[in-house]
């Protein structure tokens, strides 16, 4: 059994602290999207993955697996960086 020394975050609260974020939805190869580089570079930009067992993470940045899904929120994800955001709530998400 593998042990995680990182810490967490509830999903619930970064939408608290920051606002509701949207779905960022990869149009083209992440490099040449100037949209979604922008919103990595302000810290603006989680990536949701899932476990083996089927739960959902998110973790701050763009980390390109097969699966994944990208958040953009309002507000800068800085103080999230180190952190494991677990407990991940859809029905917190804006839907356009």
């Amino acid at each position: 059994m593998k042990l995680l020394k990182v810490k967490t975050a509830r999903f619930a609260q970064v939408v608290e602290k920051l606002g509701q974020p949207e779905v960022y939805t990869l149009g083209q190869k992440p490099a040449q999207d100037r949209h979604l580089q922008s919103e990595i570079k302000n810290h603006r930009l989680m990536t949701i993955q899932k476990t083996d067992a089927g739960t959902e993470f998110g973790i701050v940045g763009l980390t390109e697996r097969k699966g994944a899904a990208y958040l953009v929120f309002p507000k800068s994800l800085k103080r999230f960086e180190d952190k494991r955001v677990v407990g991940i709530n859809w029905d917190l998400v804006k839907t356009k």
